[in-house]
């Protein structure tokens, strides 16, 4: 691997590379249930730490261009001739960039529980986001003490098992000068456009939202966004949170292997 790469792994064969881009809260360690499903279709997958997570080195400046850059990097460097990028959360912001970026390299995006903005950079709403999820750190936890009850509150009631628990325990392991960071680069997110470009190349895209994530991605905004895509298509994921996923993971790689058979 490139020294000047962020670090990732590497699974599987395939004239089609899935990129798996994590969200602000993870590594990408935490895409197991998704690198199986679609090696065993056929797919190669490259999951990557976004700079700053993992053993990757946090950069001067993180926000979602900086990232987008060393995605198209990664494509560049280790990407096939189909490259299809799936991004969740923070990571979903990022595979729409990287389109922007290089779109002739990119024939598909699925997006996971994101936006294509976030309202505009320095807003009260903005800056009242970020204050609310760093104010535990604020106060003195750590994120192994904060995260396991930051990511409960964003997933179904019911949401239990491996997958659950990985999501946990990897988040839990994120430093906390990535953690402040991620969340502010969120916040700044501005890409609607990125949408006529989509348009241009009519670019297939998946929108897969949780019926339950109502306050990071809620499904009306995901909905809109895939309206607003030309050959786009949305899907709601019935009593699941933001990390959809790990929550029902079945369910979101069933829908992934269907999109990616039928349209791509």
């Amino acid at each position: 691997m490139s020294n000047d790469l962020p670090d990732y792994s590497v699974h599987g064969h395939g004239e089609t590379t899935v990129f798996l881009l994590h969200g602000a809260f993870g590594a990408k360690e935490y895409w197991r249930s998704q690198t199986q499903a679609l090696t065993q279709a056929g797919y190669r997958v490259v999951a990557w730490d976004a700079p700053g997570y993992g053993i990757s080195a946090l950069p001067p400046i993180l926000n979602v261009e900086t990232a987008a850059e060393r995605c198209v990097a990664l494509i560049e460097a280790v990407g096939s001739g189909k490259n299809v990028v799936l991004g969740h959360s923070m990571g979903g912001m990022i595979a729409q960039r990287a389109f922007d970026y290089a779109p002739s390299r990119i024939h598909g995006l699925i997006l996971s529980a994101t936006s294509a903005a976030f309202g505009g950079k320095g807003g009260e709403w903005q800056k009242a986001f970020v204050r609310d999820r760093v104010a535990p750190l604020d106060a003195g936890q750590t994120i192994p003490e904060y995260a396991p009850k930051m990511l409960r509150k964003m997933m179904s009631p019911s949401a239990e098992g491996e997958t659950v628990d990985l999501v946990i325990s990897t988040v839990s392991m994120m430093r906390e000068e990535t953690f402040r960071a991620a969340i502010q680069a969120v916040s700044e997110f501005e890409g609607r456009s990125i949408i006529p470009k989509m348009n241009e190349y009519n670019l297939p895209v998946q929108c897969i939202a949780g019926e339950l994530d109502l306050s990071a991605a809620p499904p009306p905004v995901m909905e809109k966004l895939a309206l607003k895509i030309n050959n786009a298509e949305y899907a709601c994921i019935m009593g699941a949170g933001h990390f959809a996923w790990a929550e029902v993971p079945h369910e979101f790689n069933a829908l992934v292997l269907e999109f990616l058979k039928r349209r791509i």
